[in-house]
């Protein structure tokens, strides 16, 4: 025998036409500004910081469009401001330093790197052409053209060469002289360096 008794339970079948139904409120109209009802009506203290109709898409477009700009910006910056190379050294002579431009006066010369000039096994791979970063450091290329001696020069390289800054992506941001004796391992100097302090 069942526990509950059958008349207690729900009848889901049960004619329920006699039992009134809710009416619905109806919706109040949204009035527009052209409607003198609009300015009658109490101002709801957040209603400024609610979305204007239909703005939703212009709001994810100018999303879209600042995501777009700050990353063109972005790629600009790492390649026009941004090195990619720094506080890189090479140690080489200067064989040639000069003043170029005429909007932009840039220092433009070349270095023939030192490891080069002494390696007598493999094909001499190049000069190095650098931009200066300043009148100071040029001039001391300059001084160090004139007294053929080896210098040591500490440089950036950019991805792209700007004209404010020369017309190579290498930029010298430093000189200094330098030993030769310094400068290659005993294994790859040359014979006359040796003999010159063997006399000493």
């Amino acid at each position: 025998m069942s526990e509950y008794n059958d008349n207690e339970r729900e009848d889901f079948f049960e004619d329920t036409s006699d039992i009134p139904e809710k009416k619905k409120e109806p919706k109040k109209p949204v009035l527009q500004p052209d409607d003198p009802r609009y300015w009658e009506e109490p101002e709801d203290e957040f209603e400024h910081l609610r979305p204007a109709p239909g703005s939703h898409w212009k709001f994810w477009v100018w999303i879209g469009v600042s995501a777009v700009a700050l990353g063109v910006l972005w790629a600009l910056y790492l390649r026009m401001f941004s090195p990619y190379i720094e506080d890189a050294t090479q140690y080489g002579y200067v064989e040639s330093m000069e003043k170029r431009g005429e909007v932009f006066k840039t220092f433009e010369g070349v270095l023939l790197p030192y490891k080069n000039l002494m390696d007598s096994t493999r094909v001499y791979e190049g000069d190095i052409v650098f931009s200066a970063a300043d009148a100071k450091v040029a001039a001391k290329l300059k001084e160090m053209q004139y007294s053929n001696q080896p210098v040591r020069v500490s440089y950036k390289v950019y991805k792209w060469a700007m004209p404010w800054r020369g017309d190579s992506k290498m930029i010298i941001t430093a000189v200094d002289s330098v030993n030769e004796r310094h400068i290659l391992p005993p294994d790859r100097r040359p014979e006359y360096l040796d003999h010159e302090k063997n006399e000493k």
